[in-house]
């Protein structure tokens, strides 16, 4: 199928309602626009240079997990929620009472990323994967009585109070196990020659169209783009999260979906998703090259210490991980006395590693400001 001759699919009549019926993708892809070419090339280009980073980056796994957190942060946002990233990183008892649902779903969504990762390692990207993440995602927050972890059994809608004035109506309910057993086949096709970035830009989109979900669609398929690169091998380390382009360029993103859908426009929605992965593999990959300098900055601040150094690298090795910590999470991750916690505290304080964070009346927090900045820019 060219690019250029596809049909998006069609609305079938329903009772009171239409809802659209999209063409499935599990086919051979081709196009004639050489735009897409160039912008493919620049795409696998950025993205080689992401992974070569993330493979000659020590202890990677560390502030992979600050690439989860942001990404959690940030997909959730675009969904509504009001967390910041800084307050994701805390405790439920460090949260006001008012913003723990809103706080809730971010950490649900970092548990579903770490597990969806995780579970790449026994299982291939799959339904049941997909299945297994929402559940997690679902768990005891809003949404959680939409059938957590199953395809929707009955009709929902995007835009609008109800099925009479929503603006977009995705496939009806009978139709989703077969549309999603086609992008699964699409996914492990060999047959077929289609680059990796064509096959998840047309995935998303595809995804998204299905709705499969009664909630938490969103974040699933923005969440569906690390695990097929991983999956796939594209990728070595979960690295590409695009929901930060996506929530910048929100109308784009909304529009590029929408025009593909009502006016067959799929290489404008291919143009823009190779844009964001362009963008975002050389923005996280200026991460990955500033994470190195501050390593190094650090390490030569650490000296300093002298045989206090020891344990102070335990701590930041720590708050690479998770750039918040208390005098008791100090105390627990050495096993040390609290006048020792407070005292190696004060330390990192005075080298200009942490400052001591206002605002959380229970317990004092301690912030890598350096680093924490390098996810917020």
């Amino acid at each position: 199928m060219k690019f250029e001759e596809f049909v998006a699919g069609q609305w079938q009549p329903r009772y009171q309602y239409k809802s659209f019926e999209p063409s499935p993708v599990n086919q051979a892809w081709t196009w004639e626009d050489p735009g897409v070419s160039v912008l493919l090339e620049e795409a696998n280009r950025a993205l080689g240079e992401l992974n070569a980073f993330s493979l000659i980056v020590p202890d990677i796994d560390l502030f992979i997990q600050m690439h989860v957190v942001k990404e959690a942060q940030t997909s959730s946002r675009i969904e509504g929620t009001q967390t910041e990233i800084d307050e994701a990183l805390l405790s439920e008892e460090q949260i006001a009472p008012e913003k723990r649902d809103d706080w809730r779903e971010v950490r649900n969504y970092i548990d579903a990323v770490n597990l969806a990762i995780a579970s790449l390692e026994q299982l291939p990207l799959s339904n049941r994967l997909l299945k297994q993440t929402h559940s997690v995602l679902m768990q005891g927050v809003r949404g959680q009585h939409k059938q957590p972890g199953e395809f929707r059994a009955s009709q929902n809608w995007i835009g609008g109070s109800s099925l009479r004035d929503a603006a977009f109506i995705p496939p009806h309910p009978e139709s989703v196990p077969g549309l999603m057993g086609d992008l699964e086949k699409f996914w492990h096709n060999e047959a077929i020659e289609v680059p990796h970035l064509i096959r998840i830009a047309l995935s998303h989109y595809q995804f998204e169209t299905i709705h499969p979900f009664l909630d938490g669609n969103g974040r699933i398929g923005r969440l569906l783009i690390p695990l097929y690169l991983v999956d796939k091998g594209v990728l070595s380390r979960p690295s590409l999260y695009l929901s930060d382009f996506f929530e910048r360029h929100r109308g784009s993103y909304y529009d590029a979906l929408t025009r593909t859908r009502m006016s067959n426009d799929l290489i404008h929605w291919v143009r823009f998703f190779l844009q964001g992965v362009a963008e975002t593999a050389r923005k996280g990959r200026d991460v990955f090259r500033e994470i190195l300098r501050l390593r190094t900055e650090v390490e030569d601040s650490l000296h300093t210490l002298g045989s206090r150094g020891i344990n102070a690298r335990k701590v930041i090795l720590q708050l690479y991980r998770q750039p918040l910590i208390t005098a008791w999470e100090v105390e627990k991750l050495l096993s040390v006395s609290t006048p020792t916690a407070n005292a190696l505290l004060k330390d990192l304080i005075r080298i200009g590693i942490l400052s001591e964070s206002s605002g959380h009346s229970r317990k004092r927090v301690y912030v890598f400001d350096r680093y924490l900045k390098l996810f917020v820019s």
